[in-house]
C-alpha cells in the first residue's frame, strides 16, 4: 500500500528500502536515459538499488507520486550563492555607469566588504534553499566579486559547507580568488589592475579549505577551485591552480569566452582569446569547467573539444544580456561536453533548458538540430561528466539517490505526449514536488528542510536594499540610487500612507 509523501520526515533519510513510483520514471541504460511508463525507483542508505518495473524485494514504504516524472536531480555548475545583482543590469545601461565595475575613486577610497560575515552566511543558506526548490541536487556556487573587498573568504565557505549539510544539498565549492580586477578609469574605459600575491594567497586558502572540507556531511561536500574570471587571472595563478587541481584530484572552474570586455582585455594582455592563451600554456584539460562560451570562436570551441574542457551553458542570464552560445548543437557536434548552470535568480533550471532550446534553434536557423532531451541530458549527464561523477546525473542501480520529482498535473501544463518535452517546454521549477539528495528528503511540497524560505526571503530583501543604498559610492560620479536604477514607470506614493 502506498504512503503519502507527508509520511516521510523532511530533512531525514528514510530507514529501510523506499520505493517511489509515478506515471513516468527517467531510467538509464547503455549510457543514456530511458523512459519507464509507471516505473519504480528503490533506494536505501542513499544508494539506488533498482529502477524498473515490479521490484521483487521487500520494501519499508511505497510512495506513489501519481501523474509525475521521477527524474535524476538536476546539476547546476554555476549556481547563484549570493543575492543576484545581474538583475540590476537588465534595464539599466550602460553597465559602466551602474556600479558593475569599480571606478577609480572607489579603489582609491579603499574597497570594503558590503555585507557582514553573518549576511554572507545567510545568503548561502537562502540560495541553497532556492536551488532545492527548483529540483537542483548538485551545485557549484557562484557569486559576484564586484561588491567584495577582493575575493571570497574561508569563513563564509565554511558556513556554506555547513549549510549544504543542514539543508541537504550536494555541493562542489571553495572560496573564489583572483589576482586582478577591472577598474573604470573614465566613462567607458575599463582597465585591469593586478595584485598577484593576493591571488596566490587566495589559492592557498582555497586549497587548505578543500583539504579540510572534502567528504564532510556524508560526502555532500567536495572541492572545486574557483579562480574568478580569466581577465583577472595571471599566468602564474592559472598554472598553480591547474597544478593544485591535479594534486587534489578536483576540477577548477574559470569564467571565460563570456563577454566583450573580457575578450578585448585578454587580447590586449595576451594577444589572443583566453582559450588560445591557456592552450599555449598547456592549461586546457578535462580538469577545467568553463562557463559560458558565448563569445567563443570556432577555434576556441575546437580547443575545448580537443582537450576535454566542459562548458557550463547558462542560457537565461546570457540571453537577457543579448548573447547566446553559438550554438548548443555545434558544441555537441564538435564533441564538447555541455553542462548547465543558472547563474541568476530565479534558479530555475527548467526555464534555462527552454531558453537554451529556443536560442539554439534561432542560431541554427532550424528546429531539427537540437531536441528537448539534449538540454535535459546537459542538466544531468553533462553536469555529472564535467564533475567526473559516474554515480550522479542518472537513475540506475549503484548511483546515488539524488532524485527530483516534477508534477505533470500542474494546472499550467499543457496536455502531454512526452514528459521530457513537457517539462522542458512547458514547465518551470515551480512544478518540483520533492527532492531527495543522497536519499534524504531535502524538499517536499515547496518546503525546504531546516529553513523557512518565506521568512528568509524577507531577510534577503532587507539585505539587498542595504546593498543598493551603497551603489552611489561605487558608481561613476556617485549619482543617487534614483538615477542609477530608475523605476520602469513613475512611482506614485499614497500620501495617506
Amino acid at each position: 500500500m502506498s504512503e503519502p509523501l507527508q509520511s516521510l520526515a523532511l530533512g531525514e533519510r528514510p530507514s529501510g528500502r523506499t520505493l517511489l513510483t509515478a506515471s513516468w520514471v527517467v531510467g538509464h541504460k547503455d549510457g543514456s536515459h530511458r523512459l519507464l511508463k509507471n516505473g519504480e525507483v528503490v533506494f536505501e542508505n542513499g544508494e539506488i538499488l533498482f529502477v524498473g518495473h515490479g521490484f521483487p524485494g521487500e520494501v519499508a514504504r511505497r510512495v506513489d507520486f501519481g501523474n509525475a516524472l521521477i527524474s535524476p536531480g538536476l546539476i547546476d555548475l554555476d549556481a547563484l550563492s549570493d543575492l543576484d545583482t545581474t538583475i540590476l543590469g537588465i534595464d539599466n545601461h550602460p553597465g559602466w555607469a551602474k556600479g558593475r565595475v569599480w571606478p577609480r575613486s572607489y579603489v582609491e577610497a579603499g574597497p570594503y566588504e558590503m555585507y557582514s560575515g553573518e549576511e554572507l552566511a545567510f545568503q548561502k543558506r537562502f540560495a541553497f534553499g532556492q536551488l532545492l526548490l527548483n529540483g537542483i541536487t548538485t551545485a557549484a556556487p557562484i557569486a559576484s566579486l564586484f561588491y567584495r573587498e577582493w575575493g571570497e573568504t574561508v569563513a563564509e565557505f565554511e558556513a556554506a559547507a555547513d549549510a549544504a549539510g543542514e539543508l541537504g544539498l550536494r555541493v562542489y565549492l571553495s572560496p573564489a580568488f583572483r589576482s586582478g580586477g577591472m577598474v573604470l578609469e573614465e566613462p567607458g574605459r575599463m582597465v585591469p589592475v593586478f595584485d598577484e600575491e593576493r591571488g596566490l594567497q587566495g589559492l592557498k586558502e582555497a586549497v587548505s579549505f578543500i583539504e579540510r572540507q572534502t567528504g564532510r556531511h556524508g560526502d555532500l561536500v567536495r572541492g572545486l577551485l574557483a579562480p574568478d574570471r580569466v581577465e583577472t587571472s595571471t599566468l602564474a595563478l592559472m598554472q598553480r591552480t591547474d597544478a593544485a587541481a591535479r594534486d587534489l584530484g578536483c576540477k577548477f572552474r574559470l569564467h571565460m569566452a563570456q563577454g566583450t570586455m573580457e575578450v578585448d582585455t585578454v587580447r590586449k594582455l595576451h594577444g589572443s582569446t583566453a582559450p588560445v592563451w591557456l592552450a599555449r600554456a598547456g592549461l586546457l584539460s578535462d580538469r577545467l569547467i568553463a562557463p559560458h562560451a558565448t563569445n567563443a570562436t570556432q577555434e576556441d570551441l575546437a580547443l575545448y573539444a580537443e582537450n576535454g574542457v566542459s562548458i557550463v551553458h547558462c542560457p537565461l542570464v546570457s540571453a537577457r544580456s543579448g548573447s547566446t552560445l553559438s550554438s548548443f548543437s555545434v558544441c555537441r557536434q564538435l564533441g564538447v561536453n555541455i553542462a548547465m548552470g543558472t547563474d541568476t535568480a530565479p534558479a530555475d533550471m527548467l526555464m534555462n533548458l527552454l531558453v537554451g532550446l529556443i536560442t539554439c534553434r534561432i542560431n541554427d536557423g532550424a528546429p531539427d538540430r537540437v531536441r528537448s532531451a539534449d538540454l535535459f541530458d546537459a542538466a544531468t549527464l553533462g553536469g555529472a561528466r564535467a564533475l567526473g561523477r559516474s554515480d550522479l546525473g542518472h537513475l540506475s542501480k549503484g548511483a546515488r539517490a539524488d532524485i527530483a520529482v516534477f508534477d505533470l498535473d500542474d494546472t499550467v501544463m499543457a496536455p502531454s505526449v512526452d514528459p521530457i518535452t513537457t517539462v522542458v517546454t512547458g514547465g518551470s521549477g515551480k512544478i518540483t514536488r520533492a527532492v531527495f539528495v543522497d536519499g534524504r528528503l531535502s524538499m517536499r511540497e515547496r518546503q525546504v528542510a531546516n529553513i523557512d524560505m518565506a521568512r528568509a526571503r524577507i531577510q534577503a530583501q532587507a539585505q539587498f536594499d542595504g546593498l543598493i543604498a551603497k551603489y552611489p559610492e561605487r558608481s561613476w560620479a556617485n549619482p543617487p540610487v534614483s538615477e542609477i536604477f530608475p523605476p520602469s514607470y513613475p512611482v506614485e506614493v499614497n500620501a495617506n500612507g
